[in-house]
């Protein structure tokens, strides 16, 4: 289970404090599938940072399974079983998918479990398993790849800051199929990602609202998501991608 208790994040601005995330308080219980949601500007991005670890709280704290973890690195946190799933995922030239899944895995996987892992986000495991991950790979594989890594990994809380970003529709949807998989089969584990995509939000158990820094919705899918729809074009929170064209949010 995660925790935030009070949390504040804030940057100096023209010689002023500039408060991004204000006294927020959230529990992610275990076996739960959670988007995070808002206006642009409304400190989304930075609560998944300040979940993994990249940036600490100005105030306030943090627990994971009831330990604090306020003050720890993302590294020590991606020990304890946290993953961070980045807007733009990393390329490592050099370093081939199966040599980065076993580096997620933390151990020598067998080739079939890497095959498996690659099934599961939807590549061809012939296809992908010796390439590097280098700039030949579209944005739409590496994200797949990053989220077979994160499967390899299997850490109790995974945290996606908007997926959907910068991939055209086809891999969208793909994408859309592994975290169904996902969340149809995460057992003693939770999901939470960044996202202005109706499709998305759509899958979740439970939609967070975000604005100005603060809680501004919070409850289950058919709670929240009417309300998101009737205003999507008010406060830019829900964006429902076209049949046709390609998706740049």
């Amino acid at each position: 289970m995660l925790e935030l208790r009070n949390v504040t994040f804030g940057v100096e601005e023209s010689g002023k404090e500039k408060e991004i995330v204000r006294s927020l308080s959230l529990v992610i219980p275990d076996n739960r599938f959670v988007v995070v949601t808002g206006p642009n500007g409304g400190g989304k991005s930075t609560l998944a940072k300040l979940i993994a670890g990249v940036e600490k709280p100005t105030s306030g704290q943090i627990f994971f399974d009831g330990q604090d973890i306020t003050e720890m690195s993302i590294t020590d946190r991606a020990r304890l079983g946290i993953s961070y799933a980045l807007q733009q995922p990393v390329r490592f030239k050099g370093i081939t998918v199966i040599d980065l899944l076993r580096i997620a895995a933390g151990k020598q996987l067998p080739v079939a479990a890497c095959c498996d892992y690659l099934s599961q986000v939807g590549l061809c495991a012939r296809e992908y398993i010796n390439r590097e991950v280098n700039a030949s790979l579209s944005g739409g594989e590496l994200k797949r790849i990053e989220i077979a890594t994160i499967l390899a990994r299997g850490t109790k809380l995974s945290v996606f800051d908007e997926p959907e970003a910068g991939i055209d529709l086809w891999s969208f949807r793909n994408l859309i199929r592994v975290f169904e998989k996902m969340r149809d089969t995460i057992h003693d584990s939770s999901i939470l990602i960044i996202s202005h995509q109706e499709r998305i939000l759509e899958i979740a158990d439970e939609i967070i609202v975000l604005a100005d820094g603060q809680i501004a919705n919070q409850g289950s899918r058919e709670e929240v998501l009417p309300s998101l729809i009737g205003t999507a074009s008010a406060v830019g929170t829900c964006v429902k991608l076209e049949e046709e064209g390609e998706n740049h949010d």
